[in-house]
C-alpha cells in the first residue's frame, strides 16, 4: 500500500499545469537519446529548467537518462574504442565535483545562461567546422573530458565537447555513438553519488523522475530502432539539429513568451 504522503506527492506533480509540458520534454528528449546516443541534456535540461527550474532539471535527468540508457549503453560497449573513452572519463572524474559545486551555489538564472552559452558554443564550433582531426592525443583527451565533467555535474550537459572532439575523427557513427553513451556511464555512476550526498534528490526530483521516466523510456526505444540502419551523413546532419534547436530554446530571454 502507497503511503498517503507518497500519494500526495505524486498527485501533486501530475495536477501541476506545467507536467504536460515536462511529458512531452521527455518523450523528446529520450527519442533523441535513443537515436544517436546523446543530446537528452540539449533538450530536457533547457526547457526543463525553464518549466521549473535548473536545480529540479538536472537530478530528475540524471536518474532518468542512467537507468533509462544503461542497458542500450551496454549494448554499445563493444563498439567503442576503449583508448579514447578512458582518458576523456579520467578528465570527468576530476571537474564532476567542481560543476555539482556550481549547480548548488549558483543562481539558477544564471545556470540557464551558462546552459545556453554551453549549446551555442557547440553549435559555432561545428557549424564552423572546427573539429579535432587525427589521432586524440592524451593531453587534448583529458582537457575535453575536464569540459564535459564539468558541464555534466552543473547542468548535466557533458556532450557538446564530446561531439566537437569525436565527430570530426576517423570513426563512424556506430563508434562515436558507442563511445559518447559508454562515457555517460561512467559519469552518470559518479553524478549519481555526488548528487545524493549534496542533497540534490528531493521528494520531488524522484517523484518527477519516475513519472517522467516511462515516456522517455518508451521514446528512447523507438529512437534507438530508427538508428538502425542510418548513415553516418543522416547521424551527423541529426547531431547539429539537436544542437541548434536547443540553442534556440535555451536562452532566457524568451521566457516572456513562453
Amino acid at each position: 500500500m502507497i503511503d498517503p504522503q507518497t500519494l500526495s506527492l505524486f498527485q501533486d506533480a501530475v495536477a501541476d499545469p506545467r507536467f504536460p509540458i515536462a511529458i512531452g520534454i521527455a518523450a523528446l528528449s529520450g527519442l533523441v537519446r535513443g537515436f544517436s546516443g546523446f543530446g537528452s541534456a540539449l533538450i530536457y535540461m533547457p526547457l526543463i529548467a525553464a518549466v521549473y527550474s535548473p536545480r529540479l532539471a538536472a537530478p530528475t535527468l540524471l536518474l532518468i537518462d542512467t537507468i533509462c540508457s544503461l542497458p542500450f549503453a551496454l549494448h554499445a560497449m563493444p563498439q567503442c574504442n576503449w583508448r579514447e573513452v578512458t582518458p576523456v572519463t579520467i578528465g570527468g572524474v576530476v571537474t564532476l565535483p567542481i560543476g555539482v559545486l556550481a549547480l548548488l551555489w549558483v543562481d539558477p538564472l544564471s545556470l540557464r545562461w551558462f546552459i545556453a552559452g554551453l549549446v551555442l558554443a557547440a553549435l559555432v564550433a561545428l557549424a564552423a567546422g572546427w573539429r579535432y582531426h587525427g589521432r586524440p592525443t592524451l593531453a587534448a583527451s583529458f582537457g575535453v573530458g575536464a569540459l564535459a565533467g564539468f558541464g555534466g555535474g552543473a547542468v548535466q550537459i557533458g556532450a557538446p565537447p564530446l561531439l566537437v572532439f569525436w565527430l570530426g575523427g576517423t570513426n563512424n557513427a556506430v563508434t562515436v555513438r558507442a563511445n559518447i553513451m559508454v562515457y555517460f556511464i561512467m559519469q552518470g555512476a559518479l553524478s549519481m553519488v555526488m548528487y545524493f550526498f549534496s542533497g540534490l534528490f528531493s521528494a520531488q526530483a524522484i517523484v518527477l523522475s519516475l513519472l517522467l521516466g516511462l515516456p522517455f523510456a518508451v521514446a528512447m526505444a523507438g529512437g534507438a530502432y530508427w538508428f538502425h540502419g542510418s548513415s553516418d551523413a543522416l547521424y551527423r546532419r541529426a547531431a547539429y539539429l539537436i544542437i541548434a534547436l536547443a540553442a534556440l530554446v535555451s536562452l532566457p530571454v524568451f521566457d516572456a513568451l513562453r
